[in-house]
């Protein structure tokens, strides 16, 4: 928190096509080394994929991708007492769309034999089902902050 004046949020970056500040999230999140047409072309070309196989519009399909993987909760370490507790807390729908874009970005990541546009495609279409890596890094925060729930009075 800073101590002289009120720091400003950062404006979004909007993509170019639909005008949608989640996908603009993502394509800032493909970025590497300033190639931002390449990172453009990946995060559309895995959306129209995606949404060919779903039959929704593209910013539908990016909203319930990012709707399925966006945790609730999630754990923090709190120091008590010379004892480390994993508190569960409630995740503010700015910090959740985060960490369902990161995870998007790095579980697509993970995947080999496919160039980046098909490895995010199928990212996508995985955690629509229920089944991707994202989707189960959201299952697994919510188990956890469920196994720590003892310690939730440690929330300040």
């Amino acid at each position: 928190m800073p101590r002289k004046k009120l720091v400003l949020k950062k404006r979004q970056r909007l993509d170019p096509i639909y005008q949608n500040y989640q996908i603009g999230r993502l394509i800032g999140k493909i970025l590497v080394e300033g190639k931002r047409i390449r990172a453009e072309q990946i995060v559309y070309g895995a959306l129209d994929t995606v949404a060919k196989k779903t039959g929704k519009t593209q910013v539908e399909v990016m909203e319930a991708v990012i709707d399925r993987c966006r945790p609730r909760v999630e754990v923090k370490p709190r120091r008590v007492g010379g004892a480390t507790y994993q508190v569960p807390l409630e995740v503010t729908v700015e910090r959740g769309e985060a960490l369902a874009i990161k995870w998007l970005v790095m579980y697509s990541r993970k995947r080999s034999g496919m160039p980046m546009r098909q490895r995010l495609a199928s990212e996508m279409a995985d955690s629509l089902a229920g089944q991707g890596g994202a989707y189960k890094k959201k299952e697994d925060t919510h188990k956890m902050a469920e196994a720590n729930k003892a310690f939730a009075h440690y929330r300040w």
